[in-house]
């Protein structure tokens, strides 16, 4: 199945491409500002798809009236380029839980979705109306996609934001609206997802514990359940790679050498070490969720990451002359090469015990062909 995701350069695209390529294998065929522009383009855009996720959306504009037709300007353009196609289209609609409130965006997504509805179904496909709480998640555009990617951003770069008004908000990480997303093709339906309420100083409180843990000396703060590893994700990214390596303290006497590896508050873990021939290199895939820690104790290593979806390769150098680490980022693409003449010793560390079944590894090469 081909699939096309309108805004797919986007926070929520990105994130959605990204799931597509980690469970499927396959790449979307991602829509953006540019194909909207043009007409032809985005009808030719849509030969041999078999189904569109509607991500594409306006949420800040110089006018209220500007954001309510904004989001019914898009819908339109694709209904037009739906019926040039003249066969069944499955669309779903990341719509908004706004659409149900009365003010310029809402008007705009719920106008979207029964121009949207209507189109699809005069030529026989499933339109799925999903609406979507507040997002957050790695790699959102602080003071645009959430007050959490703005938190996360100012923590991390150690600024202290301030909270205005206090209030719960239902939260929602971005990968998994994306699989409710990929779940809803081929389905006629609208659902509401659900979503989790934080305080937004409950939020900040997390955020500020976790820096305050992790920015300087690595330790991964408490993470009893899967929105706090969210956020924590979420934290991560905002971080990297600035933070990277980082060094433990050395205790040295008559006997040798002691450093801490990693120092958990909490959770689960588990860690393992490796030895790499020189020339040998381990690695290449990356991960949805996991916090995973590579540690060089001995020799020399090359530790390459490259995000999903992006070019930019970004290399750190790490010897076990000064034992160092890196985090690997969730959603990065990454690898260790021993780039040493003697063996490389490496201690992994990952926040979750390895599940077979679910091991949360997906294969990918760093280096672009």
């Amino acid at each position: 199945m081909t699939i096309a995701i309108t805004g797919g350069h986007g926070f929520l695209g990105w994130h959605t491409a990204s799931r597509l390529r980690a469970l499927t294998g396959t790449d979307a065929v991602r829509l953006g500002r540019d194909d909207f522009a043009d007409p032809q383009r985005l009808a030719s855009a849509l030969d041999g798809v078999d189904a569109v996720l509607h991500l594409a959306g306006v949420n800040r504009a110089g006018s209220d009236e500007e954001v309510e037709q904004g989001n019914v300007r898009l819908a339109l353009d694709l209904a037009v380029a739906l019926a040039h196609q003249d066969r069944p289209i499955d669309v779903v609609y990341a719509n908004s839980v706004q659409a149900e409130l009365d003010n310029a965006y809402g008007r705009g997504k719920a106008a979207a979705a029964a121009l949207l509805a209507s189109a699809v179904e005069t030529h026989g496909g499933h339109f799925a109306d999903l609406l979507l709480p507040n997002l957050f998640g790695e790699h959102g555009r602080p003071a645009y996609n959430s007050f959490v990617a703005t938190f996360a951003h100012e923590v991390a770069a150690g600024r202290r934001p301030t909270v205005t008004v206090d209030r719960e908000v239902p939260l929602l990480h971005a990968q998994d609206a994306a699989r409710e997303l990929l779940a809803s093709v081929g389905r006629t339906e609208r659902r509401t997802l659900d979503a989790e309420p934080r305080g937004v100083g409950e939020v900040l409180a997390l955020l500020e514990q976790a820096h305050a843990l992790y920015a300087t000396r690595g330790e991964i703060p408490p993470l009893p359940g899967p929105f706090e590893v969210n956020l924590f994700n979420t934290y991560r990214a905002a971080a990297f790679p600035a933070m990277w390596p980082l060094s433990p303290q050395v205790h040295a006497d008559n006997r040798g050498e002691l450093f801490e590896t990693v120092r958990a508050h909490g959770g689960t873990g588990q860690a393992f070490v490796s030895t790499t021939r020189p020339g040998q290199m381990r690695g290449d895939h990356y991960h949805l969720h996991k916090v995973e820690r590579f540690f060089v104790v001995q020799g020399e290593a090359e530790i390459s990451l490259r995000r999903l979806l992006h070019d930019e390769v970004v290399t750190f150098r790490l010897s076990g002359a000064t034992p160092s680490f890196v985090d690997m980022p969730t959603l990065w693409v990454h690898n260790i090469r021993n780039v040493g003449d003697t063996e490389l010793v490496t201690m992994f560390w990952a926040d979750q015990l390895l599940d077979p079944e679910n091991p949360d590894q997906y294969p990918e090469k760093v280096a672009l062909p």
